[in-house]
């Protein structure tokens, strides 16, 4: 049977949906070509929508695991103001103590390792009369664990070498270039530092490059704490780092310790709980945002290929003048024909989308079976393109139905 047959017999009772998507299904056989081409930019555009929310996912997963490799788990408190005024009105800071980073380990559980951290500096000499002013940190052992470092050439100093008061040192990598050419070349080597000499028994790096928010620099000697204790005549500390044995007790446990120290120190004093959870939970933000806003962007190829479904459809709804002419003759409702010429926008940019969903998911799911890298995919991509299809047929193509469906049956019947 031919379609203006099938369309002739339709036409004579109120039609079913189903009769509906059979003349939207006949139309596309009888102009394949045309619809085809219109149908690519909505191929182009879902594929599009698809792959932009997957790179904006990757990019989002490498963003928030380069800032967690810094030490997701850590917690820094930092005195940030306040002093204690003495009989004499003599103001003295309020620094922490290692006896409040004892009380936290007591009270606070699923702490795996803390570390205080004392900062001095002193002129090291660099050779041929060159001196480089050195950053000295006095830290524990488990400062290693707790900054997520990467000793690249010796060891690092263990709890041996801080109850004995070693003389030992750990350089930064770019330090220990600087001085002795190369990592492995400094091992074994003596620097001195307010006169005191000290053997570099190991060189270290931060994992990645902290941007300059870490308080590691590229002229930075780490000492234990006990020894640098001597060169600053003081027990107090401006920072203590802790690290939690589970990232979802970070924020809790930051609560929790910022309350204890308070508690053991002047209403006045200031302190804060500094955690990488905040980061990351800013970038998750800002990473979400920009996702977004480039599948908005990606959208917009959808848009335009609505423009030429309305283009084709309009054209559709012109050639076939005659045909709704006879369909109103012979009964059929202007509601019918609105309906049918609606199906087939949906149809066509539906049919495009489903394509477009395909070969988008398509990519990325060869990545991850082709190669190492675990690229993300979301199945609410696929919603979007879909969803978007869906809406880009309804909206662009009920101006070409309300005009085949205002059509006057005497005139298009004189239609040649």
């Amino acid at each position: 049977m031919s379609s203006f047959e099938r369309t002739l017999q339709s036409a004579r009772s109120t039609m079913m949906f189903s009769e509906v998507v059979k003349l939207a299904i006949d139309s596309f056989r009888a102009s394949k070509v045309r619809f085809l081409l219109t149908m690519l930019g909505m191929i182009i555009g879902s594929a599009s929508i698809i792959l932009v929310y997957t790179l904006g996912l990757t990019g989002k997963e490498y963003a928030l695991n380069l800032i967690s490799s810094i030490g997701p788990n850590m917690i820094e408190m930092q005195y940030n103001g306040g002093s204690v005024v003495g009989p004499d009105n003599t103001t003295t800071p309020d620094f922490m103590t290692r006896e409040d980073e004892a009380v936290v380990r007591e009270q606070v559980p699923g702490i795996i390792a803390s570390s205080p951290m004392l900062e001095d500096h002193d002129n090291v000499s660099m050779g041929g009369g060159i001196t480089k002013n050195t950053m000295i940190l006095g830290v524990s052992p488990q400062y290693r664990i707790v900054r997520n470092l990467a000793v690249t050439a010796g060891r690092f100093f263990d709890d041996q070498d801080a109850i004995t008061h070693a003389k030992v040192a750990v350089m930064v990598e770019p330090f220990a270039r600087a001085l002795f050419g190369s990592s492995t070349a400094a091992v074994g080597r003596t620097i001195s530092m307010h006169g005191i000499p000290f053997t570099i028994i190991g060189v270290f790096k931060m994992r990645i490059d902290t941007f300059g928010q870490s308080e590691v620099s590229d002229q930075t000697v780490l000492i234990p704490y006990p020894v640098a204790r001597y060169f600053t005549g003081t027990d107090t500390v401006k920072e203590i780092f802790f690290s939690m044995k589970n990232t979802s007790d970070v924020t809790p446990a930051s609560e929790e310790i910022l309350r204890i120290i308070k508690n053991r120190h002047y209403k006045n004093s200031v302190y804060t709980a500094f955690t990488m959870q905040q980061v990351l939970s800013v970038m998750a933000q800002i990473a979400n945002m920009l996702t977004i806003v480039l599948t908005l962007a990606a959208a917009i190829t959808l848009i335009v290929s609505g423009v030429g479904i309305m283009n084709s459809m309009l054209a559709n709804v012109q050639a076939r003048l005659r045909e709704i002419g006879i369909r109103k003759a012979l009964g059929a409702t202007s509601h019918e024909i609105r309906l049918q010429f609606l199906t087939e926008a949906v149809f066509l940019s539906l049919s495009g989308g489903l394509i477009g969903t395909l070969l988008g998911l398509a990519i990325p799911l060869a990545v991850r079976l082709l190669t190492p890298f675990q690229i993300p995919i979301s199945p609410w991509s696929a919603v979007v393109a879909l969803g978007t299809s869906m809406l880009v047929g309804i909206l662009f193509g009920t101006l070409p139905a309300n005009r085949a469906a205002r059509l006057d049956p005497v005139q298009t019947l004189k239609y040649e």
